[in-house]
């Protein structure tokens, strides 16, 4: 009996360690459970269910993001502090014009200005250059057609200060010499900040992290500062509107004590050019503000070693497209034509009413092609079976909300200027033609943003794997094999993978038709306002229903918009144009 009692004992004991360590096993699995519902709801987990060494890390994350949300709040808040000071001042001056004058707010501006060129050279020449400060650098950022734009509008806005500084010289025996200064600082700040955004506009800054947060708010506010005063300020506007008048009254024999220029061609020069490149200031300010938006989001981030290699896209090609870049061409030369011949009307003292009749027909003939190839090209998209690319992507997420956000700069003045015209109850061909491009002008907007937006969602053909290879190569475990296996292999998913695409060629080919179409089309958009044409504001309809002063601000609000929006567009196009 002894005998069957040790035999049973050693069985009886691996049991007993194996119902042991199924305990063990449920117990563990059971704490991690808890690990990872109490850091799913944010409870704090218990000491012995984590080790000492991911409490340590655990903590130093958690200080990390707590200090990273702490410099962003306190920046942010400075930010907001500095524009609500300078809004004040630039309304007091609207309203109260004796007590805060145009040349207080040039004080205070000058002031952020100079801050501002003190903190862009310390950046530049200090913080980067500090061990380990950047680390990454964001492939998104500062795309070449942003930093191009940047150094674009910037050179015309540095143009237009030397026009302003020839106008005050021109009348400097009734200003005062103090004025020459205000448009020299901001020379030199938009040279500075220039350089320094086109440097490092991809930067993630990793050392003194809240005082760079705050320097680049004091920056992103100072450039909204200098766009609020420019899209309600129309003290030089008002000053061509009284020299004109003033000289019409000398020319009839009322002569009066205004202050005139000595050389009328050269302040006809320095009027028309400074009147040409006014929407560059307001456009550079908007460029500004969204890359030092972007820059402070940047700060303090880490980006893992693969996000920070280039996208692999493919180089731009127009792969057999015909029709498409022939209409844009069509429309392009004639947008330049039409632009041309109201520039040349535009230079004598009234414009006739037959030139505003053709601009507004040219925009009536545009806009509706522009809207039923958006709407087309919505539909083919609908008709695609490339998957939605449902990945978190900030820049993308930026750039619709840019889109949407800069739409509502023309779709404005579109509606200021619909129900002016509703108001009146005009019955001329050109208040026609004006509802139609106000009415017209608001669905291209709807329609291209549709149409940009659901391409930008689309994941891009040269990312999109063959799904069966993918799978098999997961499926299956490494073997070895002979060459000739090899090499059926790749014939085989080379068929599989044209089989599965090639019936898209037809759609893929509308796209890209349909997206040089519209680029061309949007750079004749941005061409025409960018350089100096605005018969918005020259029509003299609105302008006579609303007010000057109100008409003025609402055109110089969404004018600025309206010129980014089809900037932006033309780099949405061309992001549409190579995922297709």
């Amino acid at each position: 009996m002894a005998m069957p009692a040790q035999a049973s004992a050693p069985t009886e004991a691996p049991l007993v360690a194996s119902l042991e360590a199924q305990q063990t096993g449920a117990a563990l699995t059971k704490e991690n459970q808890v690990d990872m519902g109490a850091e799913e709801t944010g409870a704090p987990a218990s000491p012995r269910q984590r080790s000492w060494l991911v409490r340590h890390f655990s903590l130093l994350l958690r200080r990390d993001r707590q200090a990273q949300k702490a410099g962003q709040l306190f920046s942010g808040l400075l930010a907001l502090n500095v524009v609500f000071l300078g809004g004040a001042f630039i309304c007091s001056m609207i309203f109260n014009n004796a007590a805060i004058t145009l040349g207080d707010v040039w004080i205070l501006l000058a002031v952020l200005k100079a801050l501002s060129i003190l903190w862009l050279l310390y950046y530049a020449a200090g913080t980067t250059r500090r061990p380990h400060a950047v680390l990454h650098r964001d492939p998104h950022a500062g795309p070449i057609w942003v930093r191009g734009s940047l150094v674009l509008f910037g050179s015309c806005t540095i143009c237009l200060n030397a026009f302003r500084m020839g106008y005050d010289v021109s009348h400097i025996y009734c200003k005062s010499q103090l004025e020459l200064v205000f448009p020299a600082i901001e020379i030199v700040f938009i040279g500075v900040q220039t350089w320094v955004l086109w440097k490092h506009c991809k930067d993630c800054v990793q050392v003194q992290t809240n005082f760079t947060r705050c320097g680049l708010m004091l920056t992103l506010a100072t450039n909204l500062l200098l766009w609020l005063l420019a899209i309600t300020n129309d003290s030089m506007h008002s000053e061509i509107e009284a020299e004109l008048s003033a000289l019409m009254e000398k020319f009839s024999g009322n002569e009066t004590n205004t202050c005139l220029c000595l050389n009328a061609t050269v302040c006809k020069v320095f009027r028309r050019g400074y009147l040409m490149l006014y929407p560059f200031s307001t456009e550079y300010c908007l460029i500004c503000c969204a890359v030092l938006f972007v820059m402070w989001k940047n700060v303090g981030r880490r980006l893992a070693p693969h996000a920070g290699a280039h996208p692999g896209t493919p180089p731009f090609h127009l792969h057999g497209a015909i029709f498409g870049p022939l209409l844009g061409l069509l429309v392009l030369v004639a947008g330049v034509c039409v632009f041309v011949v109201f520039q040349i009307q535009a230079s004598g003292p009234a414009i006739p009413r037959q030139y505003f009749t053709l601009y507004y027909a040219f925009y009536a003939a545009v806009l509706p092609a522009m809207s039923l190839a958006c709407l087309a090209g919505t539909a083919i998209h609908g008709l695609e079976e490339r998957e939605l690319d449902t990945l978190k992507n900030p820049t993308r997420s930026l750039d619709v909300v840019l889109l949407m956000g800069a739409a509502l700069g023309q779709i404005g003045i579109a509606y200021f200027s619909i129900v002016a015209i509703v108001a009146t109850h005009p019955h001329e061909l050109l208040n026609h033609l004006i509802l139609a491009h106000s009415l017209l002008l608001i669905l291209q907007h709807i329609a291209q943003n549709l149409f940009i937006i659901e391409g930008l969602h689309r994941r891009p053909l040269w990312e999109a794997a063959p799904e069966g290879l993918a799978g098999k190569q997961e499926a299956a475990p490494p073997r070895r094999g002979s060459l000739l296996e090899l090499g059926q292999d790749l014939r085989r998913a080379s068929r599989a993978y044209i089989q599965s695409y090639s019936h898209l060629n037809q759609k893929r080919r509308a796209l890209k038709e349909i997206s040089l179409f519209l680029i061309l089309c949007n750079i004749t958009l941005w061409m025409m306002p960018a350089f100096g044409i605005h018969p918005e504001f020259e029509n003299g309809l609105e302008k006579d229903f609303y007010g000057y002063r109100t008409w003025f601000t609402i055109v110089n609000c969404g004018l600025p918009l309206g010129v980014f929006y089809r900037m932006h567009s033309v780099g949405g196009l061309v992001e549409v144009y190579l995922g297709a």
